[in-house]
C-alpha cells in the first residue's frame, strides 16, 4: 500500500448511521478530557505526583518537560495514558525524586500548561492505571434532525457504542498500518515506533472484527462460542448460553463480548465465532503473522464501550455540548463518529 493512498475502511455504525453534521476542537475548550484517578495518593513517597491541565500540547512533551525541570532522566517521569494534543485536558504524572525535595512547580504555568495540585505517592504512576476519562464536547454549527439525534443518544446511553480503536490510533490516512507493514518486511525502527506501528496493526485487525459484528448485530449479544468479559474488569469468560442471567447482564452493560487482540496463542473462541475472527486474520494475513512474529499474545477487548453518565444539551440551535465518561482505553471519537460527521 502506497501512504499517500491509504484509507481506513468505513467501519460499520451502530444505530444507523451519523445524520447530522458539525465541527469538533474548534477551539481546546471544546474538547475537554478529565483523567479520572484509579486510587488515592498517600501523601508522602519516593514520587512526585502532578495533577496537571495542559492546552495543545501532547503528553510526551509534558513529561520531557518535567524530566528537564526535575534534573531527573525521562524514564523517571510517568503518566497512566497520553491525552489529546489539540483539546484541554487533565492528567496526573508522577516524578521520581528519591530523597529529594520538590522544585517550585508552579514554576512551569504558562499559558499552556498549568499545576493544579502536587503530592507524593509511595508508587510510581503506571500507564493504564486510571478508571477512565470524563469528557465534555462541543459541538459547533451543528446541522441535522433533533428527534433523529435524540433516539441515537438514548440508545448510545443504554446499550453503548462498538469499542473501536479511534481513527487517530491508526495515523492520518492509515499511515501507521503501512509502517507496521514495513516493520513486518524488516524495516529497523525505535522501540517506541515499533511499539506505537505493533499497537495499530493489532488494532486494525479488532476493529475489522467488530465492524463484521455490528454488521450482523451481535456486537452486543452473547453468541455460542463467544468470550464475554466485565465492565470493569480485564477479565473474561466463556459465553455459557444456557444460563438465562447472560443475556440479562449484557442488557445491564454488567458484561459484553470480545473480539480479539491478535497474537501468538490458541484462539479461545469456538465455532462461528473462532471462523469469524480465523476468516479476518487470514484475509490480512501480513498484518496477523507480522503480530506473531514480534511476539504479541493472544488477548481480548471488550466488542462494547459504556458510556457512562450521557448528558446532553443545546446550548444553541447550532451548538450540541456532551458528557459522559468512558473507561481507560475507550476513545470518545467512537461516541462521536456514530452520531455527527465531522
Amino acid at each position: 500500500m502506497e501512504e499517500d493512498n491509504t484509507q481506513l475502511p468505513h467501519w460499520e455504525k451502530a444505530y444507523g448511521g451519523a445524520q447530522s453534521t458539525g465541527v469538533i476542537r474548534s477551539a481546546p475548550d471544546d474538547f475537554i478530557v478529565n483523567e479520572i484517578q484509579s486510587f488515592e495518593l498517600s501523601g508522602e513517597g519516593e514520587h512526585a505526583f502532578l495533577h496537571i491541565e495542559k492546552c495543545n500540547e501532547n503528553t510526551d512533551y509534558i513529561a520531557r518537560l518535567l524530566a528537564r525541570f526535575a534534573g531527573v532522566r525521562q524514564r523517571d517521569v510517568s503518566y497512566a495514558g497520553l491525552k489529546d494534543r489539540y483539546a484541554r485536558t487533565t492528567q496526573w504524572f508522577s516524578v521520581w525524586l528519591p530523597g529529594k525535595p520538590d522544585p517550585d512547580w508552579t514554576e512551569l504555568n504558562s499559558d499552556t500548561l498549568k499545576i493544579l495540585q502536587a503530592t507524593r505517592h509511595s508508587r510510581k504512576l503506571k500507564r493504564g492505571s486510571l478508571a477512565g476519562n470524563q469528557f465534555i464536547l462541543k459541538i459547533r454549527d451543528w446541522h441535522g434532525d433533533k428527534d433523529i439525534l435524540e433516539q441515537q443518544l438514548l440508545q448510545i446511553k443504554t446499550q453503548g457504542v462498538p469499542n473501536y480503536f479511534g481513527e487517530q490510533r491508526f495515523g492520518r490516512h492509515g499511515a501507521n498500518i503501512n509502517k507496521a507493514l514495513a516493520l513486518f518486511s524488516g524495516a529497523k525502527l525505535s522501540r517506541n515506533l515499533r511499539g506505537l506501528y505493533l499497537s495499530a496493526a493489532r488494532s486494525y485487525l479488532f476493529n475489522q472484527i467488530v465492524s463484521l459484528r455490528v454488521k450482523d448485530s451481535s456486537w452486543n449479544q452473547a453468541l455460542e462460542g463467544d468470550l464475554l468479559m466485565f465492565t470493569d474488569s480485564h477479565s473474561f469468560f466463556k459465553a455459557d448460553l444456557s444460563d438465562a442471567s447472560i443475556s440479562e447482564r449484557i442488557q445491564k452493560l454488567d458484561i459484553h463480548p470480545t473480539a480479539a487482540l491478535w497474537g501468538q496463542g490458541v484462539l479461545e473462541t469456538s465455532g462461528a465465532i473462532a471462523e469469524l475472527e480465523q476468516a479476518v486474520a487470514e484475509e490480512q494475513t501480513d498484518i496477523a503473522k507480522g503480530l506473531i512474529k514480534f511476539g504479541l499474545v493472544q488477548d481480548r477487548r471488550a466488542m462494547r464501550s459504556q458510556v457512562k453518565n450521557l448528558q446532553w444539551q443545546f446550548i444553541d440551535d447550532a451548538c450540541l455540548e456532551l458528557q459522559f465518561s468512558l473507561n481507560a482505553g475507550s476513545y470518545a471519537t467512537s461516541v462521536l463518529r456514530e452520531l455527527v460527521i465531522t
